[in-house]
């Protein structure tokens, strides 16, 4: 049967490569059904051709066989009489010879025939005799299978390969199943002892380990010298991340997830690499351009997978999951997990322009807020790092819109330092300017006289249009970047408003408050004006309510002023509930150790009345700077420091400060200290005794500072300040002269107290004659106030 040509176009290698594995199994079982209803419609032609040529023999006419027989046998006794004499024959061929020629279908049977010899007879013959006739067929040889083999391609197109399935003997493998099993019963019934010893088993271990070093620095060394060339052994490496060996498993896979992670920052291109489309595939390039495009798919490839392996051991470690090998135990998993975090916040760091970048964000965001302490801080050290390198601003805008994502997904139960990366985003006009400045290229043109000296007239004219030219070009590529970051940055900032205030509206007692608070002080300046009244009105209602904490609401207070300071300077708002609650709960600051609200405190104040000063009146002005003195007294030194600067600037932003600095009394009225109204205390009758306590103080800065403010805060003088405390702002002097960063040993005191044992530390450095003026000053204040409500009943 003549094989048609098969006219059907042999898929290229590429699209073999596309092709999913279910649509080639598909082919390959339709090819296989296609053969065998062939072969089968082949054997049944074959058979049915048979069958017409054994019909076509049974109706030929033979002679009478006896006839036949008679002269057969004499011709056939002429013949072996005349080739080999009957002497020469031996009695065993003689006897086989003389009992073939008593058969008459021996003789009579035409050999051409292909019918068999007892054709006739089978109709009579029985059941049981025709199969005890056929020849038993025994199944020796098992079945071969195929195994498919990668094909090979030629200048004809595609040739499939394929090989035996090598069969073993099933009968000597059970034997030597048998055996081995034989042998270890025998061991085990002597003694169960082990094969090594722990130090031998160390050794080895040891052993293993330096050899899959050595491996793998080789690997890495061989990337990284010609990654081009050298692409290839990425998977190599990449294979060792499934190591089965139990002992060093655990280590091989942490060492090749670093050392991968390393020669991906290093070979990665400046570029993101996008796919190449249909028409680029079938154009013709250069071998170099050919050469780069293999590199770049390779590499994209292996980035690829390894991003997935990192992201599946991250899963498995998550969902309690171990492999089918258990070759690493759920304890392991957890250090391996942790390497895998570390990678994915190196790359998302070092590589932002790089494919599977926003694959990485979603990865690294819901890690912020596990209940891994360690992995939820590296993944919220990893965001604040690439929000303060961020320049651009795309990558900061992909990681704020998954966070937001996330809050809203959780309703609003996460960790509180996932909305405090927000902090450190790059939105300020400063940085903007700056920024645009340093990615604007720089071209340096030449000076008239160096275009004089060294060029002729037509070359100087010439030279003149290209540096238009080149200036223009610049000028409107620095504009063209600053209008997308701006774009960028807008957007950005929409998305975290957005997420601060859904919080403040649905999730007000959620404990994500206090970074809202935070973060709307910080960025304030930068919101809506159409949303300053309704902003004010939730912050002071919030305030109003009573259950926020301390820290909260200062933060309530100094995000109301950050508004008002920038664009809210055009609305007529008086905030003087805001300057009440904190003149209020000044008091109310921890003396100890642990306190960081001052801070807040200071930049509250520093908004409040120094930028805010033509807005302030002076009797608030007054009453502030006579509680801060009075609050420097009870706080550690360094918020001494913070407050008395602070106090400094008062005295010489507003004018009639001196007030306080004598002892006669201005108008009307005494002074009431515990008065909450700043503007009706009277604040101007009374004096700042604090300064000569102070002046008296164990910390050498903080006599400097009263002493100075005793003297009325001048600039020039014996009583100036030094140059590093008057050129510094308060909270840059409370963090300067902090505890944590700075150990200060306090002077010895001279006096020293009569009942050594009845005084504190503390009480000691203040000598009787300072307690009995403490004592009188407030005596005299008190009379005052005394006096002051008589005359008021009376009239």
């Amino acid at each position: 049967v003549s094989q048609r040509k098969n006219t059907k176009r042999v898929p290229s290698f590429r699209k073999l490569l596309r092709t999913s594995q279910l649509k080639l199994d598909n082919k390959l079982k339709n090819k296989q059904y296609k053969q065998q209803s062939t072969a089968k419609k082949y054997r049944k032609e074959q058979k049915k051709l048979r069958q017409a040529v054994r019909d076509a023999v049974c109706r030929k006419p033979f002679p009478l066989e006896e006839y036949k027989k008679k002269h057969v046998a004499e011709k056939r006794e002429e013949e072996e009489d005349d080739a080999l004499p009957l002497d020469m024959m031996d009695e065993d061929d003689l006897k086989l010879m003389e009992d073939l020629a008593q058969k008459a279908s021996f003789l009579t049977r035409d050999i051409s025939s292909t019918e068999p010899v007892h054709i006739k007879k089978r109709k009579h013959e029985s059941v049981i005799e025709k199969y005890e006739k056929m020849p038993r067929r025994m199944k020796t040889e098992p079945e071969k299978e195929l195994i498919h083999l990668l094909p090979i391609k030629d200048k004809g197109g595609i040739i499939p390969q394929s090989m035996e399935k090598p069969v073993l003997n099933v009968e000597e493998d059970e034997q030597e199943e048998d055996a081995e099993e034989t042998e270890v019963a025998e061991d085990f019934s002597e003694e169960p002892l082990p094969i090594l010893t722990p130090e031998e088993m160390a050794a080895q271990r040891k052993r293993k380990l330096q050899e899959r070093k050595m491996h793998i620095a080789a690997l890495a060394s061989a990337i990284l010298s010609d990654p081009d060339n050298n692409i290839k052994k990425l998977k190599e490496l990449r294979a060792m991340l499934m190591e089965q060996d139990p002992n060093v498993a655990v280590i091989v896979r942490k060492l090749v997830m670093v050392s991968l992670m390393e020669i991906f920052k290093d070979i990665v291109p400046s570029y993101r690499i996008r796919p190449l489309t249909e028409a680029e595939k079938a154009t013709k390039v250069k071998k170099e351009t050919q050469k780069l495009r293999e590199f770049e798919e390779g590499l994209v490839s292996q980035y690829k997978f390894y991003l997935e392996n990192l992201e599946q051991t991250i899963k498995d470690w998550k969902q309690r999951k171990l492999k089918k090998s258990n070759v690493i135990s759920l304890k392991a998993y957890k250090g391996l997990a942790e390497i895998a975090v570390k990678c994915l916040c190196e790359l998302l760091v070092a590589l932002p322009h790089f494919n599977f970048h926003n694959n990485i964000i979603v990865l690294i965001v819901p890690l912020m807020n596990d209940t891994s302490k360690t992995i939820s801080e590296l993944c919220c050290e990893a965001v604040q790092k690439l929000f303060k390198q961020d320049k651009l601003g795309s990558a900061s805008l992909g990681v704020v819109k998954v966070i937001s994502g996330l809050v809203k997904g959780r309703s609003y139960n996460v960790r509180p330092e996932v909305l405090k990366v927000f902090l450190h985003l790059r939105i300020k006009e400063v940085e903007l300017k700056k920024d645009s400045e340093d990615i604007a290229p720089k071209k340096k043109f030449m000076t008239f006289k160096e275009k004089r000296k060294n060029l002729s007239r037509m070359q100087r004219k010439w030279k003149k249009a290209e540096e238009k030219l080149e200036r223009e070009l610049l000028e409107a590529e620095a504009s063209e970047s600053k209008e997308k970051k701006l774009k960028l940055h807008t957007e950005t900032l929409n998305v975290v408003f957005l997420t601060y205030f859904r919080i403040l509206k649905k999730a007000q007692k959620s404990p994500l408050l206090p970074a809202v608070l935070e973060g709307l002080a910080k960025f304030a300046h930068l919101i809506n004006v159409e949303f300053f009244d309704d902003l004010l009105i939730v912050l002071h209602s919030l305030i109003a309510s009573g259950d926020l904490s301390y820290r909260d609401s200062l933060h309530c207070v100094l995000s109301a002023f950050h508004i008002l300071s920038g664009q809210g300077d055009v609305l007529n708002i008086d905030p003087m509930k805001f300057y009440t609650h904190l003149y209020k709960t000044l008091f109310s600051l921890h003396a100890g150790t642990t306190n960081d609200d001052i801070k807040t405190v200071l930049q509250c104040l520093d908004v409040m009345l120094a930028k805010r000063r033509k807005q302030v009146s002076q009797q608030r002005a007054l009453a502030f700077l006579k509680r801060l003195s009075t609050l420097a007294l009870h706080v550690l030194p360094n918020c001494s420091v913070g407050i008395l600067a602070t106090n400094r600037v008062l005295v010489q932003t507003f004018p009639k400060m001196d007030l306080l600095l004598d002892n006669e009394s201005q108008g009307s009225g005494v002074y009431l200290p515990e008065l909450d109204e700043p503007e009706h205390c009277n604040a101007q009758n009374t004096a700042l005794w604090e300064l000569h306590l102070l002046q008296r103080h164990y910390h050498p800065t903080v006599q400097k500072f009263a002493a100075h403010l005793a003297v009325g805060a001048p600039d020039e003088g014996s009583r100036a300040l030094p140059l590093d405390l008057s050129q510094r702002p308060a909270t840059e002097l409370f963090e300067a002269y902090s505890i944590k960063g700075m150990n200060f040993n306090p002077p010895v005191p001279s006096v020293t107290p009569r009942r050594k044992d009845t005084f504190s530390k503390k009480e000691s450095f203040l000598s009787e004659e300072l307690q009995q003026r403490i004592s009188k000053t407030v005596i005299h204040e008190n009379l005052d106030f005394a006096k002051h409500l008589k005359e008021s009943s009376l009239s």
